[in-house]
This record gives C-alpha cells, structure tokens and sequence, in this order.
C-alpha cells in the first residue's frame, strides 16, 4: 500500500540499532497520500508521495 504510482517510491527495509547495540529489523515507510489527479485527462484517485506532490508531478483535480 506505502508505494507511490508517479516515483514508485516504496518501502526499504533496514535494522534499528539501539543505544545498547541491540539490533532489530525495521521498515521506513514514505509519506504516500491518496489524492485525485488527472490520469490521461480523466480524474481518478492515485497513491502519490508529498515529494512527487510538492513538486508538481501530480495535476490535481478538483
């Protein structure tokens, strides 16, 4: 669900390491937002992250 359709930005995985070392899995998940955008000239609703958003790769629709 956390992928973006413009960039295709999507989950990484890595290990959390602790103060005392301890290591553990993690994810970092991108800020993905559900948004309406023009697709081919017709409105529909996409996953878009806030990067591909602020930087005007989504044509919002109204």
């Amino acid at each position: 669900m956390a992928k973006c359709d413009i960039c295709g930005k999507g989950v990484t995985f890595g290990i959390k390491v602790s103060h005392s070392h301890r290591r553990t899995n993690r994810a970092w998940k991108p800020n993905v937002r559900r948004v309406r955008a023009i697709v081919d000239g017709k409105p529909c609703r996409i996953n878009a992250c806030t990067r591909c958003l602020r930087s005007n790769k989504v044509t919002r629709a109204v």
